[in-house]
C-alpha cells in the first residue's frame, strides 16, 4: 500500500544524500524512481539533486503554481514508476502537499518527501506543516550540534558571522549561510527570543 512519506531534519543532515540513496536502491533493483526538486534552487545547476558527498541526479522541478498530481499522473502515462521522491519538500505550498496525497491514495503511488521542519527563526514552513499533518509516516533525519548534542534548529549567519533573526523564509543557501544547532544553542545564538510576533 503506498504511503506519503515526510522526511525532516536541519541543514546539512543529509537528507539529499538519503534520497539519492533511496533512488539508488530502486535503479539498482531495475525499478524507476521520479525526482523532483524546487525551481528556485539552482545550487547544483537547475534541476539538479545534489549531496554536499559529491553524489547527483537530474530531476525535474516544481514551482508553487505546479500541479503535483498532474505532473505525476503525466510522468506515470510516460512508463512505470516505482516510487516519487521530492527534495526541498519545505518549499511545497499546502495545495501541493494534498496533490501529493491525493496521488498516493489515488494513483497507488509512493511518495517520499525530503526537507526542513522548521526555518531560522524557529517557524514552521507551510509545506513542512502540511506534511506534518498529512504523512502516513514522517522520518527524523538526524545531524548534531557543534556541542555533539542533536541539531534541531538552524540559524541563518550574516556577512559578520552574526545570526540574522529576521528576513524572508525563503533563501537558497548551503554551508556558507546555515549552521545547524540544538535549541539551547540556537537560544544563544538568535539572543534567547522568548516571544515571537506572527
Amino acid at each position: 500500500m503506498a504511503k506519503l512519506y515526510f522526511n525532516y531534519s536541519t541543514m546539512n543532515a543529509g537528507k539529499s544524500t538519503v534520497l539519492l540513496q533511496a533512488s539508488y536502491n530502486y535503479n539498482e533493483r531495475g525499478m524507476q524512481t521520479y525526482l523532483l526538486t524546487a525551481a528556485l534552487d539552482h545550487r547544483s545547476g537547475p534541476g539538479r539533486i545534489a549531496s554536499r558527498i559529491g553524489i547527483s541526479a537530474p530531476a525535474d522541478r516544481f514551482a508553487p503554481d505546479t500541479d503535483l498530481f498532474a505532473k505525476i499522473a503525466a510522468r506515470l502515462d510516460a512508463g512505470t514508476v516505482a516510487c516519487v521522491l521530492l527534495d526541498e519538500a519545505q518549499w511545497l505550498t499546502e495545495d501541493q502537499v494534498w496533490q501529493l496525497a491525493r496521488a498516493v491514495d489515488d494513483l497507488d503511488m509512493p511518495v517520499m518527501c525530503y526537507g526542513l521542519r522548521v526555518d531560522f527563526r524557529g517557524r514552521l514552513f507551510p509545506g513542512s506543516a502540511a506534511l506534518l499533518a498529512l504523512a502516513d509516516e514522517m522520518r527524523e533525519v538526524r545531524t548534531i550540534c557543534h556541542c555533539g548534542r542533536k541539531a534541531t534548529m538552524v540559524v541563518r549567519m550574516a556577512a559578520d558571522g552574526t545570526a540574522l533573526r529576521e528576513g524572508p523564509q525563503i533563501q537558497v543557501g548551503g554551508n556558507e549561510t546555515y549552521v545547524s544547532l540544538c535549541r539551547r544553542h540556537w537560544r544563544a545564538a538568535t539572543g534567547d527570543q522568548t516571544t515571537r510576533e506572527g
